[in-house]
């Protein structure tokens, strides 16, 4: 493809993006490019790279544009004039060629031409737009990173590294690692989960043989950690409350080395069909599936069975941004009020699962107080026969590389992990015991 049928694709694509708002930006491009299977790899790179940094710097370009609700083409050609382009380059750009834009209208170069010279910094910029947040979300982020938010943001609208889990059930990590080498990938070693493999750059890993065997699965180290930190042994009866398409299940399951039982509930049952392809490639054979349905009588048949109950909360996503920037601006005030009663909500059930000296295990994807400590201080005030495991604890017990008490950032309630500090997205676990 040429630069102008790129940047064409890339305007189609980050049009569908804007037209269904509420819809993942991810699951859109995957669409779209299934729908136009004519376009090779490195084209399908390219244009989504140009997508994913107009997705990251959308505000900002809105604020240039003096325009709440730019159209995709402004967007694209804000953002190649703010990183340095012409005015007079763009307009060659948008030729109206064949595969090519249209000629950028006398509007659309009036809305334009202030911008050229510049760059997408600008003293006059508010601080939630320069930050790249929803402003419901600035005095949150502000009050959990303090001095660091600037720091932190930053870290959030970078690109993510790839990572990926070694399937121990196939093979260990260092068997992992040289399958990918054979096939010319390299990896290394994350720093804290014992699972991990680390790829630098855009790495078509799901058409290797190490990923279509089941040898690797693509997971970030941060939710490696969130199902290292549930201690599930083999033998254990293991409840993944929130498990969606299985990707911590997955995990729970080799920890279990397939002895024991292992339930992946969620109300989807979408979600939960999704992870029959993955358990199977996976080697699992001791989970099965369990749609949490209104007036279902499951919890009440279980009540007290289990050793480890994961609640992987649904959240705002907001550790999750490197991979999702589309997700923050799918939070807003209702958000922020509806989720935390749906967390208290399946964490109280999940208490009802769990046996004495069982344990709770609560993660979110989320950096925001209120979704994650203030959420288990309320946990431990309605239920006083839990209380938490101190993290220094859980890391000795899985005899993996620890995280000081400043890394750790949430104090005794459990720990916060961060892009910024640990190179991981952004997760919040404590883990949770009965003690009565």
């Amino acid at each position: 493809m040429t630069p102008a049928a790129r940047t064409e694709a890339a305007i189609a694509l980050l049009s569908a993006i804007i037209e269904e708002p509420r819809a993942p930006a991810d699951a859109i491009a995957s669409s779209f490019f299934r729908a136009r299977r004519y376009i090779g790899a490195s084209d399908r790179r390219a244009v989504s790279e140009q997508v994913w940094q107009v997705l990251r710097a959308r505000r900002r370009l809105g604020w240039w544009l003096r325009d709440e609700a730019p159209s995709g083409r402004l967007l694209l050609a804000a953002d190649a004039l703010l990183s340095g382009d012409s005015l007079s380059a763009l307009s060659g750009l948008f030729s109206g060629a064949r595969f090519a834009p249209a000629p950028l209208g006398a509007a659309e170069l009036g809305m334009l031409r202030p911008l050229e010279g510049h760059t997408l910094a600008h003293p006059a910029i508010p601080e939630a737009v320069r930050l790249e947040v929803p402003d419901c979300l600035l005095a949150p982020l502000a009050a959990r990173f303090g001095a660091r938010l600037d720091l932190e943001l930053a870290a959030l609208g970078r690109t993510a590294p790839l990572d990926l889990r070694a399937n121990l059930l196939k093979g260990t990590r260092e068997q992992a690692r040289a399958a990918l080498a054979e096939e010319g990938i390299a990896a290394e070693p994350t720093p804290f989960s014992p699972w991990g493999l680390r790829i630098g750059g855009r790495v078509p890993i799901i058409g290797s043989s190490a990923f279509r065997s089941g040898l690797v699965e693509i997971q970030d180290e941060g939710s490696q950690i969130v199902a290292l930190m549930v201690g599930a042994a083999p033998g254990e009866r293991v409840a993944d409350l929130c498990a969606g398409s299985g990707g911590k299940t997955l995990a729970l399951a080799m920890s279990m080395r397939n002895h024991g039982r292992l339930v992946a509930a969620d109300i989807s049952a979408a979600r939960l069909d999704a992870a029959v392809r993955r358990l199977r490639r996976a080697g699992v054979h001791n989970a099965e599936r369990h749609l949490l349905a209104p007036g279902d009588k499951w919890a009440k048949r279980n009540a007290g069975k289990f050793d480890r109950v994961l609640v992987d909360a649904p959240c705002t996503g907001t550790g999750t941004w490197r991979r999702h920037p589309d997700a923050r601006w799918k939070v807003g005030p209702a958000e922020l009020a509806e989720i935390p009663p749906r967390q208290a909500a399946i964490l109280d059930l999940a208490a009802g699962l769990v046996r004495k000296a069982g344990r709770v295990v609560y993660a979110t994807c989320s950096v925001l107080v209120e979704e994650n400590e203030a959420q288990v201080s309320a946990f431990l005030a309605r239920h006083e026969g839990f209380a938490p495991v101190a993290p220094a604890a859980l890391w000795a017990a899985q005899a993996a590389p620890g995280l000081t008490e400043a890394e750790r950032g949430a104090g005794d309630l459990g720990f916060l992990l961060t892009p910024a500090r640990h190179g991981t997205d952004g997760f919040f676990i404590s883990v949770l015991e009965r003690r009565a």
